[in-house]
């Protein structure tokens, strides 16, 4: 409240107001009244405040981008789906229990199909219980059976929760060693993917799933096949 009357105070007194020291008071009276004649003036007061803030946060989002670049883009322990030598990085954060990343799951494919020339990088990043723990653990673990992308796609078709049954017959049904898979779900590397993704969400300012990094973008929540070619196409262009 304070940051808006000061606003609308520079917007509708003259410097000298300021300059010829009238008290705080006296400043108060005049923006009242001048509100009272101008109403229209506390949108625009508003509107500012909400530039302002838009421009400071993307500019802190251009920092965090430039300073965790690398993490994003090329976490060796990070799942790569599409063509690993790719010009453009498409950045999902998900969770196999989210509804909204299932429904990403056709404009992924349909991403995928259009563009031979990107890249996809999955950030595991269970947050909806511990049946979502439990399936991105086996999802990380199945690279070690090179069935990652089988099994990616398996879990996001999934018809109901991802809980530790439901998971295991996922993965009966690609063939995945049980034994092997439940073996590798503990490897330090699947524990610290998981972590990394915890912390670059928060970094990044994310708050659910599924959330997006492409080029110089941040898309949290669902988009479709169109939003991501777009915004592929943008980054391509910018680089």
């Amino acid at each position: 409240m304070r940051i808006l009357f000061a606003s609308i105070a520079l917007l509708l007194l003259p410097f000298s107001a300021f300059a010829d020291g009238l008290d705080e008071g006296r400043i108060k009276e005049l923006v009242l009244e001048a509100i009272r004649e101008n109403p229209e003036i506390v949108l625009e007061a508003v509107g500012i405040i909400e530039a302002r803030e838009s421009a400071a946060q993307a500019a802190a989002s251009m920092q965090v981008l430039s300073s965790q670049r690398a993490a994003l883009e090329q976490d060796t322990n990070a799942p790569v789906l599409g063509n690993p030598e790719g010009d453009v990085t498409v950045v999902e954060f998900f969770d196999y229990n989210c509804p909204y990343c299932r429904q990403v799951k056709p404009h992924m494919e349909a991403l995928l199909a259009a563009d031979e020339n990107v890249r996809v990088v999955y950030r595991e990043w269970p947050i909806l219980g511990e049946g979502s723990v439990f399936a991105a653990k086996a999802a990380l673990a199945s690279r070690e059976q090179g069935k990652y992308d089988e099994f990616h796609w398996a879990m996001m078709g999934l018809s109901g929760r991802a809980e530790e049954e439901t998971v295991i017959r996922a993965a009966e049904q690609i063939g995945l060693d049980i034994g092997k898979l439940r073996r590798d779900m503990n490897a330090p590397e699947v524990v610290e993917h998981i972590e990394t993704s915890m912390d670059l969400a928060r970094t990044l300012g994310f708050n659910g799933t599924p959330s997006f990094v492409i080029g110089e973008a941040l898309a949290p929540g669902l988009i479709d096949a169109d939003q991501m070619i777009e915004l592929v196409n943008q980054a391509r262009v910018a680089n």
